[in-house]
């Protein structure tokens, strides 16, 4: 899983290795900061993102794969990944997502329209890979568009389905068709920022670690 986080600091640092390599000493071992880089004063982790790519795994089989169980959802049931497909169509665009958001508890009120460029479902054998990049999304927004494109790969609902809730705007509306999907299929693999929030200030150390994950599209390897 990748995150981008940033920070203020109260004086300026000449050297980022040895911070690079302080924090890392003090995470535990399943977290890493992978780089360290300046950044200027309008740069924001989350607010300079001009666009966010999620996938979700589902491992689709009778028996699961013991190497997957900690990064894909385990269907039992076969899913018809051309009618998951064809509903992901519906998603693209800009529209109202308030039926696909659970209550968040940050003090923030989100903008409910969010910009779809694409959603895909892949197939890879056993394995369905739902890829979605978009301007931003509301808390759970991807795991409950999964877990309907989920119902509707059992063919228990039709994909015509979409535009319907979509339109409703309401949470209650969804519920009546499907839950959230698990987090453990989720993984947040890219996101592209602001190219004018990237620049360094002047005179600024040179980045820490890493130089082939740039910040400038931020990509790590999904397993």
């Amino acid at each position: 899983m990748l995150q981008v986080a940033h920070f203020f600091t109260p004086f300026n640092y000449k050297n980022l290795e040895e911070i690079h390599a302080a924090l890392n000493g003090l995470l535990p071992t399943d977290i890493r900061v992978r780089e360290i880089s300046p950044a200027s004063a309008e740069f924001h982790a989350r607010f300079s993102a001009k666009s966010k790519i999620y996938h979700y795994k589902i491992y689709n089989d009778s028996i699961m794969d013991p190497f997957q169980r900690h990064f894909a959802y385990h269907s039992v049931y076969k899913l018809n990944s051309a009618v998951m497909q064809e509903a992901a169509k519906y998603f693209v665009g800009k529209h109202d997502f308030s039926a696909f958001a659970n209550a968040s508890h940050n003090d923030r009120v989100p903008d409910p329209v969010k910009h779809i460029f694409r959603f895909e479902v892949k197939e890879m054998g056993a394995l369905l890979q739902v890829e979605v990049e978009g301007s931003g999304f509301l808390y759970r927004q991807v795991r409950n568009m999964v877990a309907l494109l989920l119902q509707i790969g059992k063919e228990a609902i039709p994909p015509g389905i979409v535009p319907h809730i979509l339109a409703s705007r309401d949470r209650k509306e969804l519920a009546k068709y499907s839950l959230s999907a698990p987090p453990h299929g989720l993984c947040l693999v890219s996101i592209n920022y602001d190219e004018s929030h990237l620049l360094p200030p002047p005179d600024s150390p040179a980045y820490s670690y890493g130089r082939h994950h740039t910040i400038r599209k931020c990509k790590v390897p999904f397993y």
